[in-house]
């Protein structure tokens, strides 16, 4: 098992910066390095959705085109954590953001296999 835990959530104004993380952690939390991670989003009354992806390596990586050139995913597999730099925020990006691990990189939720519990952000205009 992998546990995953979002954080750096909260309220942001538009065009500002804000940067979510997600720890790995657990029994199988080695293979954190060869899992693709992924952040996906869901704003009340809509179906959760693909924001960014990276593979185990972090040479690949893939973004909505909503937040394209704006939102930035990286990892550090020393530290067990993936990241989403979020510059040029827009209240159209409130939502929860979710956390995901798979065993290959994937747009697609049901790609995934681990999830964490989410992390509220609001951007204010």
């Amino acid at each position: 098992q992998v546990q995953l835990v979002e954080s750096g959530g909260g309220l942001v104004q538009a065009g500002d910066s804000l940067r979510l993380s997600c720890a790995a952690s657990g029994r199988s939390f080695s293979t954190f390095s060869w899992s693709a991670m992924a952040w996906f989003r869901q704003a009340p009354g809509k179906e959760r959705e693909f924001v960014a992806a990276i593979n185990w390596s972090g040479a690949n990586t893939y973004y909505a085109d909503s937040v394209k050139g704006r939102f930035t995913i990286s990892r550090d597999n020393v530290k067990n954590t993936v990241y989403l730099q979020m510059n040029s925020p827009k209240p159209e990006d409130t939502a929860v953001y979710y956390c995901a691990a798979g065993p290959q990189l994937s747009l697609n939720s049901m790609g995934y296999n681990y999830w964490g519990q989410g992390t509220q952000v609001t951007v204010s205009s």
